[in-house]
């Protein structure tokens, strides 16, 4: 008996999708079930593992459908990475600060050809959007670079927003200032003039030599009032008490009195340092006094027990300026040997030591409203943010040993060095939109030209200055300057890194 056998194909896909039932063949019930059991192991292997037969070139319909499942996959991937992006994008655009003026980014162009420009928005806008850019304009401490809108989407925008860095080094356009003239020169004193300080109500002003003589003024007509005499050696610091009628003055010979303005006289004095006090400050709110001398300390005073609360001690070197404000932290120190130094008065300790100054800081200036001071050294002039003295930026250009540092509500912070130059700057921006030597009395010499002190009045629109040729010098806002007359020379570098 002789079984007759179907005939396979040569290729054995063909025979998947059609595999019911098994090949009709003449054999016993046993070998049909176990052929049609093998079919099927085939057909679901076959739709497990089809995607390994591209490494086998003997399928090539299996070959060509997993590939073109393969870039269908790929393709919706990518399609959507690309809206996500877009998305992301659209979303940084809309939160970016929109009344910070910034500057155009050399060497892109747009669709027309022009040059990209950022700009600020028109004054057209409403009120809420102003505040709500602004109040995001002082938690951050830079400008961001906003990429223009357009209703085409095209191939050539999508490119652009993709070389366009989303947080660009910008440089804040500077506020224009008036500038600063000289109108009226104090003559009285014998001596170099080391100090200048403004009474509350605007009305006096007085100021301490090396004379010895502490000299009250009148501001409006510049007149003399009283002489004050008591120290041995020349007066470094005077300051007017804001709550008390109280004059406070440091020298030299080590003491620190304090003057009553009612009977013209000393009421208290303060003895605990042991060299030269060179600066004082009054607490804002406590009934505090601050002095720092040549024995490298920093004392905190009871103004009306005339008790030491603290000596502050941790500078190496002569502590050339303290200052005192309401907020922590409450005292802060600068000194000969290259450091500041934040105190917390409660515990009698430096809680931060900035030591980014190369060289002796001689000056410190507290902005009026912001949570911001300034100190003065001849490599820089260095922005801080309080209250733990976190670095803002540099005011680079005037080389000199700087003396004073003050600055007024409208951002206008002005630089004394001892060469007798004084430098104007926008604090936002760190500008420098004048400068200015003083011109020394006849018959002074040029060594004479240094600037020792400099304080505004109450108003901000005075300035004064205490000089080495023996005056006081009154400088005032040009009232005749405007933008057209005097324009803001700024020319910005966009990658300019304001480095420590």
């Amino acid at each position: 008996m002789t079984a007759t056998t179907q005939e396979v194909p040569a290729n054995p896909i063909d025979l998947l999708p059609d595999v019911v039932d098994p090949p009709s063949l003449e054999e016993t019930p046993a070998q049909k079930t176990l052929l049609n059991t093998v079919f099927r192991s085939m057909k679901r292997s076959h739709d497990m593992f089809y995607h390994h037969y591209e490494d086998y070139p003997e399928f090539p319909d299996i070959d060509e459908h997993y590939r073109e499942a393969k870039l269908k996959t790929e393709y919706k991937s990518l399609v959507a990475a690309v809206a996500e992006t877009k998305r992301r994008k659209e979303e940084e655009q809309v939160n970016l600060p929109k009344n910070v003026p910034v500057i155009a980014i050399g060497g892109m162009t747009s669709e027309s050809g022009a040059p990209l420009a950022i700009t600020g928005p028109s004054e057209s806008e409403n009120d809420s959007a102003a505040a709500a850019s602004s109040s995001q304009k002082s938690s951050n401490s830079r400008a961001v670079a906003q990429v223009p809108s357009s209703s085409k989407t095209g191939p050539q925008d999508n490119t652009v927003r993709a070389l366009l860095p989303s947080r660009a080094p910008m440089v804040v356009k500077p506020k224009w200032h008036a500038p600063w003239k000289l109108y009226r020169v104090l003559s009285g004193h014998t001596g170099w003039v080391r100090s200048v300080d403004v009474e509350p109500g605007n009305e006096w002003l007085v100021s301490g030599g090396a004379d010895r003589i502490i000299k009250i003024w009148d501001l409006a007509k510049g007149t003399l009032r009283l002489s004050l005499t008591g120290h041995i050696s020349a007066v470094r610091a005077v300051k007017v008490s804001p709550r008390h009628p109280f004059i406070f003055s440091a020298g030299e010979d080590k003491q620190v009195k304090c003057w009553d303005l009612e009977t013209n006289k000393v009421v208290r004095h303060y003895h605990g340092h042991l060299s030269a006090v060179q600066d004082l400050d009054i607490h804002p709110t406590m009934d505090l006094l601050v002095t720092c001398a040549r024995d490298s300390t920093a004392r905190l005073w009871d103004m009306r027990t005339k008790a030491q609360i603290h000596c502050l001690t941790g500078h190496t070197n002569t502590v050339a300026s303290v200052r005192c404000q309401a907020t922590d932290p409450q005292v802060i120190t600068s000194s000969h040997d290259s450091t500041i130094r934040l105190w917390d008065i409660v515990a009698g300790r430096s809680v931060v030591t900035l030591t980014n100054h190369k060289k002796a800081v001689r000056a410190l200036s507290l902005h009026p409203t912001l949570r911001m001071f300034a100190s003065g050294s001849p490599d820089n002039i260095k922005q801080w943010k309080c209250p733990d003295g976190e670095f803002y930026q540099n005011l680079s250009g005037h080389n000199a040993v700087i003396n004073s540092l003050t600055c007024n509500q409208d951002g206008v912070l002005v630089s004394g060095a001892d060469n007798g130059t004084m430098q104007f700057w926008d604090w936002n921006s760190g500008f420098c939109f004048d400068r200015q030597t003083t011109k020394v009395q006849p018959g002074s010499i040029d060594s004479e030209a240094g600037i020792y002190s400099m304080c505004f009045d109450r108003s901000g629109s005075r300035l004064i200055t205490a000089e080495a040729d023996k005056t006081i010098k009154m400088y005032k806002e040009d009232d005749t300057a405007t933008e057209e007359s005097h324009p803001v020379m700024w020319r910005p570098n966009v990658l300019r890194k304001k480095m420590y």
